[in-house]
């Protein structure tokens, strides 16, 4: 769960699971943000295949992708150097969470879990990214066919806006989310700490924002000043008037993706969930 702090090996399976199974549910017809379904379907791939998921991914996924920094508990495949703090826990573990999930329901369960718990870099996101813009191609391969990609990130029913895994935009929302310039075509995830991967397939965008609000010392603030929706719009205003771009700006294009380059900054060493 984090350094030196411990729980039984059988918790996760003689007290999480069977709670998650007893849980009722309650919303028929109606949108509720939970994560048991995830917590599921990790169940199900392992049942499926015989491996743990890290094991899964990692083999038939990220590896043959070439993104080599992502998958669970870095702390298994990096040094600490190169890993970012999840969080200054003083509630829970009380120490810095350095390579152990922030989420506490995946931390008790081992840290490997359907819903938290993947670390990554900057690249290799944008590699995860391009890949989905692709449409499932990627280095000279098909990952996933395109119809899966296109239907996970589809839009799923009138109760919710999301798609299968995905977070998609809302126009209504804070003045359009996840930016007020994206397509209604965008598709993308924002993690709890302050992250985010958009894919906009009209654009031909990809937008990976690594931050940590919980290590700020207001992380409410950083919800309050948009900085996610702020820095895509900037983004898409970069895009949409190229001559203001400085000519010596640099085009990152990722190996596999066909010269779709756009400017992605600095290359991140460290890894973050």
């Amino acid at each position: 769960m984090a350094h030196r702090y411990y729980v039984p090996s059988a918790f996760y399976a003689e007290v999480m699971w069977p709670k998650m199974l007893g849980s009722r549910l309650q919303s028929p017809g109606r949108y509720l943000y939970s994560d048991i379904g995830m917590y599921m379907l990790k169940e199900i791939v392992e049942r499926v295949t015989g491996q743990r998921l890290d094991a899964y991914v990692e083999a038939q996924f990220y590896l043959p992708l070439g993104a080599r920094s992502a998958g669970f508990l870095p702390r298994q495949r990096f040094p600490q150097a190169r890993i970012v703090p999840s969080e200054n826990d003083t509630f829970f573990r009380h120490q810095l969470l350095c390579g152990h999930v922030h989420d506490p329901g995946a931390a008790l369960a081992g840290g490997v879990a359907g819903h938290a718990g993947l670390f990554a870099s900057a690249y290799d996101l944008a590699i995860i990214g391009q890949m989905l813009l692709n449409g499932g191609h990627y280095g000279g391969q098909w990952h996933l066919h395109p119809d899966t990609v296109a239907a996970f990130s589809a839009r799923q029913g009138e109760a919710s806006r999301r798609g299968l895994g995905f977070d998609r935009s809302d126009s209504a929302l804070d003045g359009g989310y996840p930016s007020r310039l994206a397509s209604p075509d965008v598709f993308g995830h924002t993690g709890f700490t302050g992250t985010a991967l958009w894919v906009d397939p009209r654009q031909r965008l990809v937008f990976v924002f690594l931050s940590n609000r919980l290590l700020s010392p207001t992380p409410r603030a950083f919800l309050r000043q948009n900085v996610r929706p702020r820095v895509l719009d900037a983004l898409y205003e970069a895009l949409a008037a190229p001559h203001q771009l400085h000519p010596d700006a640099p085009r990152v294009s990722l190996p596999g993706d066909h010269g779709l380059g756009q400017p992605l900054g600095p290359v991140l060493e460290a890894v973050e969930h």
